[in-house]
């Protein structure tokens, strides 16, 4: 597997439309999000990256939202997302809207989120899936330096993986939209082979415990009140 960190410099694009049917990834996106956003709450929503920005979130029920980015369109707070001017355990919800797949170091951008979000904040991630014909494209060297394919695709499963680490509850993980050149994405095979969609989707939210007890954190176990503690038995020889 190859490392999650690279030296290589991404270029994000500043919009979806610059992505080849990138309306046609928003607007699935759009759709996917819809339902989830009157569940979360809270009192600010931070929507990171130009694409972040760009998406429909009017009917989230945190109205208080803020773009933050290095470039693009109507960003409100221009700064890295390595490096957010946000105190810790301030933010109630993060939207990271193909954020990921052109960071060269996405294990420092979760934990830099990681740092802002509340305890049980919701965190919302989309990205490429490479196992779909949009990954398969990736393998023909010509289109690797163009987009979408310039792009990092992760496995959902090695998300996963990273949030697991940081401690978050998966709520939501899904694949859509198979047919990256169709407006609805191929409606029959999307609801059929959702696995082979190019677009991927987890909802998840911050744990303080953790999700899985362990003996260390459980404790040791109580001494049985049957017996005294340390004590041995000793006989006395009657006279």
């Amino acid at each position: 597997m190859k490392p999650a960190h690279t030296l290589q410099k991404l270029q994000s694009p500043q919009s979806w439309a610059e992505l080849p049917w990138g309306e046609y990834y928003r607007a699935a996106l759009e759709q996917q999000l819809q339902p989830w956003w009157p569940k979360l709450f809270g009192f600010h929503l931070l929507k990171i990256g130009s694409l972040s920005a760009e998406l429909t979130t009017d009917k989230c029920a945190i109205s208080h939202q803020v773009n933050v980015g290095m470039s693009g369109a109507g960003l409100q707070v221009r700064a890295d997302a390595y490096q957010l001017p946000f105190a810790a355990k301030s933010v109630d919800a993060c939207l990271l809207a193909h954020s990921l797949p052109y960071a060269d170091d996405p294990h420092r951008m979760l934990r830099e989120v990681d740092r802002i979000l509340i305890d049980d904040g919701w965190l919302v991630i989309s990205s490429f899936n490479p196992l779909s014909l949009l990954g398969l494209a990736k393998l023909v060297p010509r289109l690797r330096q163009r987009q979408p394919y310039a792009s990092r695709m992760f496995t959902q499963m090695r998300l996963l993986d990273w949030l697991s680490l940081l401690n978050y509850e998966v709520l939501c993980q899904t694949r859509f939209h198979v047919l990256p050149w169709h407006r609805k994405g191929g409606k029959f095979l999307s609801t059929h082979l959702p696995a082979l969609g190019c677009m991927s989707m987890i909802v998840a939210r911050k744990r303080t415990l953790p999700l899985t007890p362990t003996p260390l954190k459980m404790g040791a176990r109580k001494p049985s009140l049957g017996r005294a503690v340390g004590a041995t038995k000793s006989y006395r020889k009657l006279p």
